[in-house]
């Protein structure tokens, strides 16, 4: 066993031989352990400036709210944008919201919406940052060591966990939350500098970076198209919705069910770390053995029974021994959730794909902090707690009819396509354009052809494929023509430079029941209106020729 275990953190570690990864994450662990005392300081802080269960809860949803409602964008951001230069903002805009949480609370002004608007804030600057940061570690790392580095993540934020929150209970105590404010300001300092001083390798970009409209319509898209992805999102939703209330309960646990103060706060949110961490530790071999979704049950089943041991015991040791499951539960399933996205989507796309997750996630922790929050308002701590563990028990219930995909061996990078030269000027914005791919199919392959072109539908349409059809050719019955069309020539460009060789496989086993002489054959058309102004015409004019076609070059 202890081979095993030394093997295990072995295989975690192997990212921290990379210098800038091991750099960041250090730098960040140290903003972690200054995120949760400020958190300690701003949840206790409530309990004497409001000490509604509501309240206090609504603490922990304003900063996960901004999660739910600025991720998408800023995956937009971070995959448009150099992601360096992001994370260096958030953090920037963090230290100067936390320096004035700090300077407030000194002078005595703070009252409880004010609180909940700074930590809106610094959720804000946490939402901005999130998906440039968990996309860069892809960026930062090796493919193999790209589980090993989320687990990483995990144990970083988990280590903080487990310390953070009794020093931060201590400080509370010791000096007021606006002490623990202004740690968490000096905190970012760290990340802040070695960010600056990283210069990462970057590729020239060949195209022009998207609109952040179309930019984040795209990655709506592609989840929306990706069958695994979007169990993935839906099963984080409803696990983030019960797994919530221990978290943002937990001053009440601390205060109510056991009778404490911040140090006792301190040491159940310590007690929690310390179960995830063990739940990282573990997780690459549970993921090693089993399948995504068996572990994500039995992250849900910890997670649950934590939950009502918590809900249910009045002693400090019993509750610890409760949340130590709960941490446990709480990292395996999330990390999971996480390594499932990152290693189901190409680079293009990866940071709003991990928006998204993260919308799904925090946006159920959101929902469920201010939900369990009311209901332990109404009828009290435990009985809270007891809805949340229903809640996950449900989630656990949901695996049985929608599991987890297994994640494959997948080969996402992209494949190279170079634009083809056409015999009539177009711009980046010409459009929209048509494109048609004849095929001759025999009859005996037509049904192996039609579930091949169903999986090309949705490829294309993810990729940003408009108004996909199949036709046969009614006078030559061995003819079919795909058809789609996309809005600009730039859009067609973009199309085709998101194909993966993954996607290749499905290219080619339509091309192995394609009988005809040659590859299917091209053409690419942009489409023309009849009435137009004399310029206009003129323009048309020079695009009546016959349109290009190039039988040797895949569409």
């Amino acid at each position: 066993m202890a081979d095993q275990d030394g093997m295990e953190v072995q295989t975690a570690a192997r990212p921290l031989a990379v210098p800038i990864f091991r750099a960041v994450w250090t730098a960040n662990l140290v903003s972690n352990f200054g995120g949760l005392i400020q958190s300690v300081g701003a949840s206790w802080l409530m309990t004497s400036l409001a000490p509604s269960p509501q309240m206090i809860a609504l603490v922990s949803a304003s900063t996960t709210l901004p999660l739910m409602l600025l991720s998408l964008p800023a995956g937009a951001i971070a995959d448009n944008l150099d992601r360096r230069r992001v994370m260096l903002g958030a953090q920037v805009f963090m230290l100067a919201v936390s320096a004035l949480l700090s300077a407030f609370a000194w002078a005595g002004w703070l009252t409880p919406w004010s609180l909940l608007a700074f930590t809106f804030l610094i959720g804000c600057g946490n939402a901005l940052n999130g998906p440039a940061w968990q996309a860069s570690v892809g960026d930062m790392v090796p493919r193999a060591a790209l589980p090993g580095a989320v687990v990483l993540n995990s144990m970083g934020f988990n280590i903080a966990r487990s310390v953070g929150p009794a020093v931060g209970g201590a400080i509370v105590a010791a000096a007021g939350a606006a002490a623990a404010f202004f740690v968490n300001a000096v905190s970012y300092l760290g990340l802040i500098v070695v960010l600056a001083r990283w210069r990462p390798v970057t590729v020239p970009a060949i195209l022009p970076p998207e609109r952040m409209t179309t930019a984040m319509a795209a990655g709506v898209r592609y989840v929306w198209m990706s069958p695994g992805l979007r169990v993935v999102m839906l099963r984080a939703l409803i696990f983030g919705l019960g797994a919530s209330a221990v978290p943002a309960l937990m001053p009440l646990i601390a205060r109510d069910l056991i009778a404490g103060g911040p140090l006792t706060y301190g040491l159940l949110l310590g007690a929690f770390g310390l179960g995830a961490i063990g739940g990282a530790l573990s997780s690459s071999r549970l993921r090693g053995r089993f399948a995504p979704e068996q572990v994500v049950r039995v992250a849900i089943a910890a997670m649950a029974t934590g939950a009502l041991i918590a809900a249910v015991s009045h002693l400090l040791p019993l509750t610890c021994a409760g949340l130590l499951l709960a941490g446990a539960g709480w990292v395996l399933a999330l990390s999971t959730f996480n390594v499932s996205v990152q290693l189901s989507t190409p680079r293009w796309v990866v940071a709003r794909a991990l928006a998204l997750y993260q919308v799904a996630a925090f946006g159920g922790m959101a929902i469920g902090s201010w939900l369990f929050g009311l209901v332990s308002e109404i009828d009290g701590v435990s009985t809270g707690l007891m809805a949340a563990a229903s809640a996950q028990l449900a989630g656990m219930a949901l695996g049985f009819f929608l599991p987890l995909p297994h994640i494959g061996e997948q080969d996402l990078d992209l494949r190279e396509w170079i634009a083809p030269q056409t015999s009539v000027p177009v711009e980046g914005r010409s459009g929209p354009i048509v494109v048609t791919i004849e095929y001759r199919i025999d009859a005996g392959d037509v049904p192996a052809f039609l579930a091949a072109m169903d999986e090309r539908k949705r490829i294309r349409r993810r990729d940003g494929a408009r108004h996909w059809t199949l036709l046969r050719d009614l006078m030559d019955s061995g003819l079919w023509v795909e058809r789609y069309q996309v809005a600009t020539w730039l859009d067609y460009v973009r199309h085709n430079q998101r194909r993966t060789h993954a996607d290749a496989e499905n290219s080619e086993a339509i091309h192995a029941l394609h009988r005809g002489e040659a590859p299917p054959r091209v053409h690419r058309r942009i489409e023309r209106q009849t009435r137009a102004n004399p310029e206009a015409q003129i323009r048309a004019a020079a695009a009546v020729a016959d349109p290009l076609t190039d039988p040797n070059r895949s569409a």
